[in-house]
């Protein structure tokens, strides 16, 4: 169900909007070829962000068919269009990364403390599909679930975003090691080294990842801005910083609640 002013379905893309109240679910609908990602597929990611309604307080990143995601669709990539690698490389460095950078908005929203991003990640997470699993705040697994950092295989670096919510998640000697080998991650081991926040199986998916939004739904809006906020600083923050910045923020929440308006 579809409310208020939100973004219009968009199926023919790779990509489909649904809101039901303060939940907004966005679903990679490509399971034909295992939801690889296209340039077109983030642009609508964007778009999305862009126009999401200000009543939105979840947002759920899930997929149709068998995997999350295969990561980057290698036909696009290896084509001759405006975003295929070939056409990157040829470039000044400043303009590729300028268009990288447009790349990496559509998933780095997925942190904006004022929402809540929860991925449902089943089958593979590959590449683009881990990173576009690590920009949420939560990961729920289904037990057949397998991450990898991929782009090594194919020469390159994961610039999705990914990189330092994977190095705060399970440390810079496990995250190199997951970037530099490439390989599968099970759904246990994303489990034992941080990376889900919840494993179950594939047939309780959807109904975890419900009970979770609501949840977070249950909870005062405010405070939860303010603490995703505070969790989010507190890795660039020292001790003392981090005190400061957790007295700032429970000043705003006692005036918002208590005080005079003023």
């Amino acid at each position: 169900m579809t409310t208020g002013n939100a973004p219009p379905a968009t199926d023919e893309v790779g990509v489909r909007y649904e809101q039901d109240g303060p939940v907004a679910t966005v679903t990679l609908c490509r399971p034909d070829v295992l939801n690889a990602q296209t340039p077109s597929m983030w642009t609508e990611f964007g778009n999305i962000s862009r126009k999401l309604p200000g009543d939105v307080r979840v947002v759920i990143v899930q997929a149709e068919g068998r995997a999350f995601s295969a990561g980057l669709d290698l036909s696009v990539a290896r084509g001759d269009g405006h975003s295929s690698l070939a056409t990157l490389a040829q470039l000044s460095a400043t303009e590729c990364a300028d268009r990288i950078a447009g790349f990496q908005t559509a998933f780095t929203w997925l942190r904006n403390p004022s929402i809540v991003t929860i991925a449902a990640v089943q089958g593979h997470a590959i590449g683009a599909g881990f990173q576009l699993a690590l920009n949420c705040d939560m990961r729920v697994l289904a037990d057949d679930a397998k991450f990898s950092m991929a782009e090594v295989t194919l020469g390159l670096v994961p610039d999705l975003g990914g990189t330092k919510r994977l190095t705060e998640l399970v440390g810079p000697s496990r995250a190199l090691e997951i970037c530099v080998t490439g390989r599968r991650i099970p759904a246990d081991e994303a489990d034992r080294i941080g990376l889900a926040t919840a494993v179950v199986p594939r047939a309780e998916l959807d109904g975890a990842v419900s009970d979770l939004a609501a949840a977070v739904l249950a909870a005062d809006t405010g405070a939860v801005t303010e603490i995703k906020a505070l969790l989010a600083g507190a890795p660039q923050r020292s001790y003392a910083e981090q005190d400061r910045a957790e007295r700032e923020a429970q000043t705003r929440r006692l005036r918002d609640l208590l005080g005079s308006g003023e």
